[in-house]
């Protein structure tokens, strides 16, 4: 039995569809396959970060909106209050060896003090990338669970029972 599965949880997650990297077009984005999967197994409440304007549906074009974005990506909405959770799961693909530009902007003014922290990420080959450490950064006051997984995009879809397994 997990410690954390009936803990008040939030799963605080950024996912694109369209054209992706090694999987082609898809109609919802691989990290909400996992924030899906946290919140069957948790019950969580699910935040999806959003861009403000939304990225190109052509992987290269928005790889470039994306890099543009880095130091100032504004989101549709931002959670202010994350008090009456335990256990906040944080989400991302892979940009650049760390989170999308937009997980910054949703994270950087909550207050993190006393919770605990558990990452996701999923990819074509960069792992956690540097996720982990970049986090540590800005979730200060944090419990930062060292036993964060990435996994490839392209199994995103199959990854249920690898989640339940975390979990």
């Amino acid at each position: 039995m997990s410690i954390f599965k009936d803990k008040k949880s939030l799963v605080i997650y950024f996912s694109r569809a369209d054209e992706n990297y090694a999987v082609g077009y898809i109609q919802k984005g691989n990290t909400e396959y996992i924030a899906e999967y946290v919140k069957e197994f948790t019950n969580a409440d699910l935040f999806k970060v959003e861009p403000l304007v939304p990225y190109s549906k052509v992987y290269d074009k928005c790889i470039e909106e994306a890099k543009q974005r880095i130091n100032n990506a504004p989101i549709k909405n931002k959670i202010n209050d994350i008090s009456k959770y335990e256990v906040i799961y944080i989400m991302t693909p892979i940009y650049w060896g760390t989170y999308a530009p937009e997980i910054e902007t949703a994270l950087k003014d909550l207050n993190f003090k006393g919770k605990i922290v558990r990452i996701v990420t999923t990819h074509e080959g960069s792992g956690l990338g540097e996720v982990v450490k970049d986090l540590k950064r800005i979730c200060i006051g944090a419990n930062i669970i060292n036993d964060s997984i990435a996994i490839r995009g392209k199994d995103c879809i199959k990854a249920k029972n690898k989640i339940e397994q975390w979990i």
